[in-house]
């Protein structure tokens, strides 16, 4: 079994995924780098562009249970997409922390406020579980991937997780 644990930058992937013990947790990033599928760089973003067919590839060689952590995992040909969701106003706040710019700051929480990620592992994946990290720590995120691997995929149905009423206090 291939899960994705994704999401916009900095709900909590890596951190939360770090301490997942019952699976094997591969970083896309470090794939990305293994089988060479950087295709150029985005001098606006600041971000590499990634060849996902190929990386697609590369992951499907994998063999056995793994979880790959990444923000574009769920594209990746997996079983299931474990999408974590933040607040757009708590994402602003961390990624602010970081030190990103403005731009880069308020792309992401966009896309966060209107479900970028979601929707692409809905429309690329037949099983998918959301996760709010808002006020949860890495051990507890950490705890509903393991139940959601385990198969207690119940409490995490896609559509728990809804920032509408935090974005109309934008207008």
């Amino acid at each position: 079994m291939k899960v994705a644990v994704t999401g916009t930058p900095g709900v909590g992937k890596t951190s939360s995924s770090e301490l997942v013990r019952s699976i094997k947790v591969v970083h896309v990033n470090d794939i990305v780098d293994e089988c060479n599928a950087v295709v150029g760089f985005d001098e606006r973003r600041k971000t590499k562009e990634v060849d996902v067919r190929k990386l697609g590839k590369a992951v499907s060689k994998i063999e056995g249970d793994v979880l790959l952590e990444g923000h574009f995992s769920h594209l990746l040909g997996v079983d299931v997409a474990i999408v974590l969701r933040c607040s757009p106003k708590v994402l602003n706040e961390r990624l602010s922390a970081k030190g990103w710019p403005e731009e880069k700051v308020r792309e992401n929480v966009e896309a966060e406020a209107v479900d970028v990620i979601l929707i692409e592992a809905v429309e690329t994946t037949s099983d998918v579980c959301e996760v709010d990290t808002t006020k949860k720590s890495p051990a507890e995120v950490a705890a509903a991937i393991e139940e959601i691997i385990a198969g207690e995929t119940e409490k995490y149905p896609v559509g728990n997780v809804d920032w509408s009423r935090e974005v109309l206090d934008w207008f």
